[in-house]
């Protein structure tokens, strides 16, 4: 268990994804002066914490293994996944449900619905490419920070 205390990659990137996600609250509150508490547990959102933790490791990787070693190879193809997935297929399933939101308040307005079929879908499911891009520079620069500390 030491070890993984002691691990500096994984430190750098649980802490760029903590705070990632700690940084939503008041950056969302920025944008729409409400307090959003939800926003510590939730997918989605101002910077991406998926994005930000998976590339603190690629970029830990690359530093201590090298950016030639196959290790590198593999955390980049994989952190290339995680990215993708936010951007693409959870932005898209966030859209579905926003529409299908919709389609159940049009739906509602005008024929009553029953009260278990009216729960709302999770709409921010995914990142924007901003986002995205934010969580990556984010990850980068705390793999970086930790670099230079425990060098």
């Amino acid at each position: 268990m030491k070890e993984l205390f002691a691990n500096d990659i994984l430190l750098a990137a649980f802490i760029a994804w903590l705070l990632a996600q700690i940084i939503k609250v008041p950056l969302e509150f920025l944008r729409t002066r409400k307090w959003n508490w939800a926003l510590l547990l939730s997918t989605g959102g101002m910077p991406s914490s998926h994005s930000a933790l998976v590339s603190a490791v690629a970029h830990g990787v690359g530093l201590r293994e090298g950016f030639d070693s196959s290790l590198y190879a593999i955390v980049f193809v994989l952190t290339a996944i995680v990215v993708y997935d936010a951007t693409g297929i959870r932005r898209q399933a966030g859209l579905h449900a926003e529409l299908i939101n919709a389609f159940i308040n049009d739906l509602a307005a005008g024929h009553p619905i029953k009260e278990a079929q009216q729960k709302e879908l999770k709409e921010i499911l995914g990142h924007t490419p901003v986002e995205a891009i934010s969580g990556i520079l984010w990850g980068l620069g705390f793999a970086q920070l930790f670099w230079w500390l425990w060098q």
